[in-house]
């Protein structure tokens, strides 16, 4: 099966050429929102590829320096960012046009040519050299996996500029074995959260409290730093915050390795969790941090599992919170704290965020319960299964003392 990834290397450019990527970025979202602009007729958004085409690429590549490449890559993301906004109108939902800030450019293969050391990258004004900032090659690296491998084939890449520095993400590709199709197994649910950042439905429970301490940190030392205004504060914020990015995604891969460890052990052949989609929205104390934490995490655990065989799947999270795992009973009042959840119906009393997690697994199953083949059988819990009838072998408790979680109620 083909199997993709994406490894960022961070580059290394003199002044000059950084003067030429930063317009090449420049005039890259210029390009993208000019097509926003052209696909609104004051009412709704044209997302046809070809007909946008035929209305912006000759004013784009009159009005711009862009390789035609880049015209054409422009006009594309703007047009996926324009579906995603159309589909939501169609729900009735609300969501604004799509605006280009943040500073990226796409890169194919047309327009880039990627060495084991280097890059060469068009701009607005010909082909520049980008030498990469490479790790030590003796550790195992993804680039050591990825980059320098004869089996992955480099597709393309994408050009960011953040904290003062430039990285390309640079595409991988390569056929490797499909792992043996799991086949009646189970699901285990995954709940996410500010306090813990995700407890499964065998009860096991991840803190997020190291993450939110390094976070607060960071926010003070940015914040002290920004105060001295100086060019080497500036510096050194960039610094502090490469720094805490590392961390962060470290601890969160060390997350998704043990929470795949955990499916593993339970014979869980899929793993649940709830939508992504809005989840700050409908998350007290919930920052722009964790969700970005908590898309980190799906998509470490997601292509991890690839490699295990395990499938991944996100669920509708409506009322996951608010129903009862034991009876079903669904209502406001049964979670009276952020941390308990109290069924007003049975009285089964458990920790939120773990009555959550069994839920999601719950939903999945219920949606994919049928004939076909390799469909999972339940999700596992603490002590046991819980069926597509709701039946459970024996009372459930939370698991403490595994990684950090709280104990049980």
């Amino acid at each position: 099966m083909e199997v993709c990834r994406t490894v960022p290397v961070k580059l290394d450019v003199s002044d000059e050429t950084a003067d030429l990527l930063h317009e090449t970025i420049d005039e890259f979202l210029w390009a993208a929102n000019y097509v926003v602009d052209a696909a609104w007729d004051g009412e709704w958004a044209e997302t046809r590829s070809s007909v946008l085409h035929e209305q912006t690429y000759d004013d784009v590549r009159e009005q711009t320096r862009l390789h035609s490449n880049h015209v054409q890559s422009a006009r594309d993301r703007a047009v996926d960012a324009l579906e995603g906004v159309v589909a939501k109108w169609s729900k009735g939902e609300y969501a604004s046009l799509p605006t280009f800030s943040t500073p990226f450019v796409e890169y194919n293969q047309r327009n880039v040519t990627l060495y084991d050391d280097h890059a060469s990258l068009s701009t607005v004004d010909g082909r520049v050299t980008a030498e990469y900032v490479l790790p030590d090659e003796t550790r195992d690296t993804p680039h050591s996996e990825y980059l320098h491998s004869d089996e992955w084939e480099q597709t393309g890449a994408t050009l960011h500029y953040r904290r003062g520095n430039f990285y390309l993400h640079v595409r991988t590709k390569a056929d490797v074995d499909a792992p043996d199709p799991a086949v009646n197994g189970a699901v285990l649910g995954v709940d996410l959260g500010v306090e813990n950042i995700a407890v499964t439905s065998t009860g096991v429970f991840w803190s997020a409290d190291e993450l939110n301490h390094w976070r607060a940190e960071y926010v003070e030392r940015r914040k002290s730093l920004q105060e001295c205004g100086t060019r080497d504060a500036h510096e050194s914020v960039q610094a502090v915050g490469r720094t805490e990015t590392g961390h962060f995604e470290q601890h969160l891969h060390r997350v998704a390795n043990e929470l795949l460890k955990e499916a593993t052990e339970n014979g869980c052949t899929v793993v649940a969790f709830e939508g992504l989609t809005d989840i700050r929205d409908r998350m007290p104390n919930a920052r722009k941090f964790h969700e970005w934490a908590f898309r980190r995490l799906y998509e470490y655990v997601l292509y991890k599992a690839e490699k295990r065989g395990i499938r991944v799947e996100q669920v509708n999270p409506k009322n996951t919170s608010r129903r009862c795992s034991s009876c079903g009973f669904t209502h406001k009042d049964n979670r009276p704290s952020q941390d308990t959840f109290c069924c007003q119906q049975c009285g089964y009393e458990n920790y939120a965020d773990y009555n959550a997690a069994k839920n999601i697994g719950y939903r999945l199953l219920r949606n994919q319960t049928g004939g076909e083949g390799g469909a999972p059988v339940g999700v596992r819990l603490n002590t046991g299964m819980l069926n597509a009838n709701g039946v459970k072998p024996v009372p459930d408790s939370v698991r403490a003392g595994v990684h950090g979680e709280s104990p049980p109620l």
